[in-house]
């Protein structure tokens, strides 16, 4: 089994302290950074969790520890764990997984934090609910997961909760929101143009610049 400890031995064998210097700066200060690229870090522990993958449960002690690691590495990890190990979890998982989405936040982590998110919330009616709720928290953070959760659904994409999350953020004057509302829109428009069109023409006076920009590139 993974142990915390090995893992962290890994990363410290090969620090690039310049690259760390220059990846802290660009997350504005906020975090520690061994300094690994992003193939080089998953290559690390790449055979790590392809062992990991045989194992019948998810293991959250391990995750636990990582994420209240300092380095930044080590919360990519927990989220390439929770993709790799993605069958492996259950919809009442959610609640650990939005433990993570709630400390340390920044973009890197939360859009990495939906994909798990969203495969969990795909088959389950529950999913769709739960994310309309998230839509709504005081977190700009949960609600920008909530906006993110159908990302490359495609044909599957659920437009009535869509159009009803984003509606719930209309008039942000917070960035990450109106530029995951944009994201989401330009997404789909490569599967469904016309309902983009119609939704970015009925909510034009409360969209942000921002949103109508992205979500219009591909019109």
């Amino acid at each position: 089994m993974l142990d915390y400890e090995q893992l962290k031995e890994r990363f410290a064998k090969n620090t690039n302290v310049d690259r760390a210097k220059q990846m802290k700066k660009y997350m504005r200060n906020q975090f520690e950074f061994y300094g690994y690229q992003t193939r080089k870090r998953k290559a690390l522990y790449h055979r790590l969790l392809l062992a990991e993958k045989k194992q019948d449960q998810i293991d959250w002690e391990l995750l636990d520890h990582c994420w209240q690691d300092p380095y930044r590495e080590m919360q990519y990890f927990v989220c390439d764990y929770l993709i790799a190990m993605k069958k492996k979890l259950n919809f009442t998982d959610i609640s650990k997984i939005e433990r993570y989405a709630r400390s340390k936040q920044w973009w890197d982590t939360i859009d990495t934090l939906v994909k798990p998110l969203g495969y969990l919330t795909w088959s389950d009616p529950r999913g769709d609910k739960l994310m309309l709720e998230w839509s709504r928290d005081s977190d700009f953070w949960i609600r920008r997961v909530a906006i993110e959760y159908q990302l490359l659904r495609k044909q599957a994409t659920n437009t009535q909760v869509l159009s009803k999350i984003i509606q719930n953020n209309l008039e942000s004057d917070e960035f990450f929101i109106n530029k995951a509302i944009g994201w989401v829109l330009r997404d789909y428009s490569k599967i469904n143009p016309e309902w983009v069109r119609d939704f970015i023409k009925q909510n034009q006076q409360k969209l942000a610049p921002l949103s109508i920009r992205e979500g219009s590139k591909y019109l």
